[in-house]
């Protein structure tokens, strides 16, 4: 598994910047595993704020980064083995292991940390990190909120003109927005000879884009699955009456030939290659990562003027990245949103330095121009950071859309609440539920109580 490493050591301050007493021993070291980042950005100030901590307190921090899904695999060895980092932060520890971990105590509970500083978090934010211990029976705080994910709209601006439409034509309300966009721009398109779909829409039962999208359906039609204290509540009456609903919706882009027959078969790349081959003209994506690809390219010096320039134009004009539609009750829509968690091992070796090296991060001056360096891939955790102009200006047409999202409001996933449903997701139950109806052509109500009845045995 290969690792990228900086380890440089720095003057001997006392740790008064991090908060702490008591001088640092010079050949001290801290162990952290961050996920490597998307952006170069990320990196540079990841390796500068361990540069500024090295030099502040003379710990030397043996930092490793990691693909995404090495990051994870390695720390999950490493806890079995009891033989984990001090510091660990990969992007999918919150759909996967931050809740389980913390419900078998593997994590240090960080909350002498997290309560000085609190009331800089966004209140939602901060909630996914306030988790059970198992062995203690209560909640404490026992991750980081680093960073934040929602789930955007986002579509070719040039091709729905190209089919006789204005962005002004797109509806607001529920069904009129998917109606918009499967009877009349893909009717449009394909009456001009064009065999496009007019949404890339995830189906795969492997890819996690099919479960954060889903759970967007089923957010927008108030299904509530579990409550705050963990328990199932989606078999009452009107939360079940609420999930077929968004079973039969979700299912229904695909019965109206909407979204291209192999995406039952997508993994999470695939919907982003679709829609920039322009084999699709909208999607929905956990990131602005689509439009993000463009902002790359116009910056990737290895690129040709040309290549630069029509990456640019795609970036401002041609690509927008959009709210989902209200909810069918009419109502705004509140955001699902996954908080990225870093955390500090109960077993690991320096677990005083680890929450020290951690404070230092998520002071405004080194956590800011972290996320920021994914160029809006992440998404804000703190007020001031969110308010900040990278978000706030309005100057970035994607950032600008992001950033009224969050205003719009958010709400954590389920295993927030109930740990178990990382396993749920893994398993992909609300996919299964849809390609039921769409494959073995059950009824929605069968889909629907198949899909309770294994939520209950995996996390009842």
């Amino acid at each position: 598994m290969k690792s990228m490493r900086n380890l440089v050591s720095g003057a001997a301050l006392a740790a008064l910047a991090v908060g702490w007493t008591g001088a640092a021993l010079s050949q001290e070291t801290v162990t952290v595993w961050f996920t490597k980042g998307f952006y170069k950005g990320e990196d540079d100030a990841l390796l500068s704020v361990v540069d500024k901590f090295q030099k502040a307190t003379g710990v030397k921090v043996d930092l490793s980064l990691y693909a995404t899904e090495d990051c994870v695999t390695k720390s999950v060895g490493a806890v079995q083995a009891g033989t984990p980092p001090d510091v660990g932060f990969c992007t999918t520890y919150d759909f996967r292991t931050t809740g389980q971990w913390a419900f078998e105590g593997k994590l240090e509970d960080v909350t002498d940390v997290i309560e000085p500083m609190k009331g800089e978090f966004q209140p939602q934010a901060l909630a996914t990190t306030f988790l059970m211990n198992g062995k203690t029976g209560k909640k404490a705080y026992y991750a980081f909120p680093v960073e934040q994910q929602m789930m955007h709209i986002t579509y070719w601006k040039d091709m729905l003109e190209e089919f006789g439409f204005k962005e002004s034509d797109i509806p607001k309300t529920w069904n009129g927005y998917w109606d918009f966009w499967c009877d009349k721009v893909q009717s449009a398109a394909r009456a001009k000879g064009k065999r496009i779909y007019a949404v890339g829409h995830p189906l795969g039962v492997a890819a996690s884009d099919t479960f954060y999208s889903f759970l967007t359906f089923a957010n927008a039609y108030d299904a509530k699955i579990v409550d705050e204290n963990g328990k199932i509540v989606l078999d009452e009456p009107k939360n079940r009456a609420a999930m077929i609903e968004a079973v039969k919706s979700y299912a229904n882009i695909m019965q109206r030939g909407c979204t291209p027959p192999s995406s039952v078969n997508w993994l999470d790349p695939d919907n982003n290659v679709a829609f920039h081959n322009r084999t699709t003209i909208a999607t929905h994506n956990a990131t602005i990562s689509i439009a993000g690809k463009h902002m790359d390219d116009m910056n990737n010096p290895a690129l040709t003027q040309e290549q630069r320039d029509a990456a640019k134009k795609n970036y401002y004009d041609n690509i927008r990245t959009a709210e989902f539609p209200k909810k069918p009750d009419g109502s705004n829509m509140t955001n699902l949103a996954a908080v990225k968690t870093a955390v500090v091992f109960a077993d690991g070796k320096n677990k005083k330095r680890g929450k020290e090296f951690m404070a230092f991060l998520m002071k405004d001056e080194n956590l800011r121009p972290f996320v920021e360096g994914s160029a809006g891939r992440w998404v804000s955790t703190t007020l001031a950071g969110i308010e900040a102009p990278f978000w706030s200006d309005g100057k970035d047409p994607h950032r600008a859309v992001v950033y009224k999202q969050y205003k719009d409001g958010t709400v954590p996933f389920q295993f927030v609440y109930n740990y178990k449903f990382t396993a749920v997701n893994a398993e992909n139950v609300w996919a299964k539920a849809v390609n039921r109806v769409l494959v073995d052509k059950v009824s929605p109500e069968q889909a629907t109580d198949e899909m309770i009845a294994r939520i209950k045995q995996i996390a009842g």
